[in-house]
């Protein structure tokens, strides 16, 4: 099996990100990746794939801040998320 490199691997979160399942984080995370995932380090792109996996209510609701986020995924690519403006 090849090891994905990281252009891949950005390019696949990017995929993942514009199709969740749920318009709303599709426009909110797609967005946030086209503009910003190619320049993450390695650990806040770690950080990101594993908080994505959470379900799209969930990840709605914590950037939106219309629920506290839980403690495990209180990090810096939740803050960049709450802070990210679509018309930016």
């Amino acid at each position: 099996m090849t090891e994905e490199t990281r252009e891949i691997r950005v390019r696949r979160l990017i995929y993942r990100s514009r199709y969740t399942g749920t318009k709303e984080t599709d426009l909110i995370l797609g967005n946030f990746a086209d503009r910003y995932l190619a320049h993450l380090d390695d650990r806040l792109l770690d950080e990101y794939e594993a908080l994505i996996e959470n379900s799209d209510p969930d990840l709605y609701m914590w950037i939106s801040g219309r629920k506290p986020v839980p403690r495990e995924w209180d990090g810096e690519i939740m803050r960049q998320l709450q802070n990210f403006k679509l018309g930016d």
